[in-house]
């Protein structure tokens, strides 16, 4: 099977990644039908297959990865894709997606009860792969789905960045793993986030929302190129995730006390480590709860909007070679999310225009 053609078995029409029978499907087609701009559902297939069809000549791809499988205290974020994809319809923003070739592939398919292929039995997977694909010896977990399907679009666009819309942390996993098989030069990651997720494992599960930064820390060798920014919800000290995992991090009170010092600061160590592009791996808990309160856990003394918008711009300087935005939980905000989905877009914006 080409990779075109497997890509067309694992990937659902923007919006459609997540599998719904009745209740809430009426306003997902509308989503779809206003994403593609077409007026039937029939078409929103030609539409989704036209976008794979410029995969091959596109600079950044976005790819959705609606679950919220791998989250913790409250979840929501499986609606998140939709949502921001949603607030990026303007007509400014569409022109400047055509005019840098930036194509959005659509959604992994998202089994609600599936996380990762590895955590689940033979007997289960070939239940879900005759439900899903008829049996064919294809991934069905949406973070192994998402992995797979980064790897067939690289062949297909190898120059290509990646945009992914989360979903909850977890599906920043196999981007990480992803980079680590296909990239030649020195990348590294930087994190807003609230939180270190650092566990090597939470509860026995090695890839959720909790984890995905120790193991991405592991691939790159434990050497300074983990960098976590707005930090400030852990159960340690700073001084015991850097010296015990050697990330860099810098904490929302200190970024807080000196914007324009940190920022410098964080730049100053990228180049030390010598990175040479970022993964920018953008959790919306790191920007304060006032912003930012639609997600699983909203925390206070965080970090501003503009403060990471400046971050952004001065990580496109240096290369952003592949980025996201998770944890946009829309049910979960008192506005139905409303806040927080514009917010996101707008980290989408800026991040796009860094990365091309």
């Amino acid at each position: 099977m080409d990779a075109r053609t497997e890509l067309t078995h694992l990937l659902r029409p923007a919006a459609a990644g997540l599998y719904v029978v009745s209740t809430g499907l009426a306003e997902q087609r509308a989503v779809q039908r206003q994403l593609y701009g077409v007026d039937d559902d029939a078409a929103i297939e030609r539409a989704f297959q036209d976008a794979l069809d410029r995969v091959a000549s596109a600079r950044v791809l976005i790819l959705g990865v609606p679950s919220d499988v791998g989250a913790g205290y409250r979840r929501g974020a499986n609606l998140g894709p939709q949502a921001i994809r949603g607030a990026l319809l303007d007509d400014e923003t569409r022109t400047f997606m055509q005019a840098n070739a930036i194509v959005d592939v659509g959604d992994v398919r998202v089994v609600p009860q599936l996380l990762h292929d590895e955590m689940l039995s033979t007997a289960q997977i070939d239940r879900t792969r005759a439900a899903l694909y008829d049996g064919l010896p294809l991934p069905v977990s949406p973070l192994s789905i998402e992995e797979r399907a980064l790897g067939l679009l690289s062949t297909l666009a190898p120059t290509a960045k990646v945009f992914v819309l989360g979903g909850d942390h977890s599906v920043a996993w196999p981007v990480a793993a992803h980079l680590h098989r296909v990239r030649r030069d020195r990348w590294g990651v930087v994190q807003p986030d609230a939180h270190t997720d650092l566990l090597p494992h939470r509860l026995g599960v090695p890839y959720c929302f909790a984890t995905w930064s120790y193991h991405a820390n592991e691939l790159l060798g434990r050497d300074g190129r983990m960098v976590q920014v707005g930090t400030r919800a852990s159960g340690r000290d700073r001084g015991h995730w850097e010296s015990s995992l050697a990330v860099r991090q810098f904490w929302a009170e200190e970024i807080l006390r000196d914007p324009d010092g940190a920022l410098d600061a964080v730049m100053a160590h990228l180049q030390s480590r010598g990175v040479e592009s970022v993964y920018f791996s953008n959790d919306i808990d790191g920007t304060d709860a006032a912003w930012a309160d639609a997600t699983g856990t909203p925390e206070a003394a965080g970090l501003t909007p503009e403060w990471i918008v400046a971050l952004i711009r001065r990580l496109g300087a240096l290369g952003i070679c592949a980025a996201d935005v998770v944890e946009v939980a829309p049910p979960l905000g008192p506005d139905g999310g409303a806040r927080t989905v514009a917010l996101a877009a707008r980290y989408v914006r800026e991040t796009l225009r860094a990365m091309v």
